[in-house]
């Protein structure tokens, strides 16, 4: 049978809209998206993310930018002049607004990135309301969060800052009809706020039929309680890095060990948002190719087989391979749509879709390790649900793999990502992967 690593059962967790459990994400950064970088750049894209397989449209901070102590000549998205207004750079709001409707209208959903734990240091609340910012206890001006120099600490100690913050959420889901939010640095706010805050905004949704999603920027069980939906798989994805970059002495142990713990300390119906990149990490850290080498589409494979919920940043489909600058105006490099990874995306996205075992939660199929004789170097999984079952093959290393598996499901005919041709399987036969090799098999 192999090892459980993953149980999905039930247990005390938020609950999810129904449309969330099979649903990829798609991380999109509106500056760097198009030459344009504008809100209608957006919408004429729209389609092509719908035929990619995408769910959930992360719309990156679109609203003013702040001016003082400004980042680079265009600003960090996160340094926010105003909750309720959009960044005149990208478009007018009504423009916005039209974006989520055609998102909607492809049967997609959009979420927009919230950033609840500083402004700008001119924005509208420090003239408006300048006791809801802390205060630096030796010059009496308001605090600046770490070295965020542009950024003004909000205190979560003043019950009206705390109003105001959740009247600036319910804006926005009446007035675009957004589906839920992506939390910025969701851990540096008191997480009772969150477990008051949340209830509000799903009580809003729920008046109108409507699911809301919440993605923290964090990591923890506590999370999952009351007011998130999902959360980052923040020391997994750390752990893929250095395995890729040759690391970790035995990657699969160490891999398995991961998940073991995470199946064990979370709530099985807590979503774990997987990914190889976002813009944190494409910004600060270099692409995926730069940090996965050789393996970076073993990994994206490998962030559909585990329990949770996938993220695409934009361009990761097209391989673009750009280090994209946080301040300034860039763009995707788009000349790769059509290749490799698109085709890899497209397949996993509809398997996702299609196959029962992959859904998130407590809808997925458990996670079990399969038996084989390379347990150190070679990472083997599979899932099943109703009559199918899905197995996941990854050889964690730059060497080539000859091995033999132990596992009664480890036989039969399958089909595969990557090929229109069967697969025969036989647990008493040789199996080879090449260097960083893997193989996705499905019936």
């Amino acid at each position: 049978m192999g090892q459980l690593l993953y149980r999905c059962r039930p247990q005390a967790c938020k609950r999810h809209p129904q449309w969330a459990y099979d649903a990829v994400i798609y991380e999109l950064n509106v500056r760097q998206f198009s030459p344009e970088g504008t809100f209608a750049a957006v919408a004429a894209q729209l389609p092509r993310l719908k035929t990619l397989g995408i769910d959930i449209i992360w719309f990156m901070p679109v609203y003013p930018i702040g001016e003082e102590r400004r980042k680079g000549s265009l600003g960090s998205y996160y340094s926010i002049r105003d909750y309720c207004a959009v960044n005149p750079e990208f478009g007018t709001f009504d423009e916005f607004r039209a974006l989520v409707d055609e998102v909607h209208r492809l049967g997609m959903r959009a979420i927009l990135d919230w950033v609840p734990n500083h402004t700008s240091r001119d924005a509208v609340w420090t003239s408006e309301h300048p006791e809801w910012y802390k205060r630096d206890p030796l010059t009496g001006e308001i605090a600046t969060p770490y070295d965020w120099t542009d950024t003004a600490q909000l205190d979560y100690d003043n019950p009206q800052m705390r109003r105001g913050m959740t009247e600036a959420m319910l804006f926005w889901l009446r007035e675009t009809a957004i589906d839920g939010f992506r939390v910025d640095m969701a851990m540096l706010e008191p997480l009772q706020f969150w477990n008051t805050c949340v209830p509000e905004l799903e009580a809003f949704m729920d008046a109108g039929a409507r699911g809301l999603f919440m993605l923290a920027e964090a990591e923890g069980p506590e999370f999952h309680t009351a007011a998130f939906d999902a959360t980052y798989s923040w020391e997994l994805h750390h752990l893929t890095v250095d395995i890729a970059r040759g690391k970790v002495p035995a990657p699969a142990a160490a891999l398995h060990d991961r998940l073991l713990k995470e199946g064990q300390v979370y709530p099985p119906d807590a979503l774990r948002m997987r990914f190889t990149s976002n813009h944190d990490e494409n910004s600060w850290s270099g692409s995926e190719f730069e940090r996965y080498g050789a393996a970076v589409r073993q990994m994206a494979a490998l962030t559909y087989l585990l329990p949770g919920m996938p993220l695409i940043y934009n361009g990761q489909e097209a391989d673009s391979d750009k280090k994209l600058p946080f301040f300034e105006k860039d763009c995707v490099d788009w000349s790769g749509l059509g290749g490799e990874s698109d085709e890899l995306y497209r397949e996993l996205n509809a398997l996702r879709h299609s196959h029962a075992a992959l859904r998130g939660g407590v809808e997925g199929g458990d996670l079990f390790a399969m038996d084989n004789s390379l347990p150190d170097k070679v990472f083997a999984v599979k899932r099943r649900a109703e009559d199918g079952m899905v197995i996941g093959v990854f050889n964690l290393s730059g060497d080539h793999a000859d091995l033999e598996f132990h596992d009664e499901d480890f036989n039969g005919e399958f089909r595969q990502v990557g090929s229109q041709e069967p697969a025969l399987l036989h647990s008493d036969a040789h199996f080879y992967l090449p260097p960083w090799g893997f193989f996705v098999y499905f019936k």
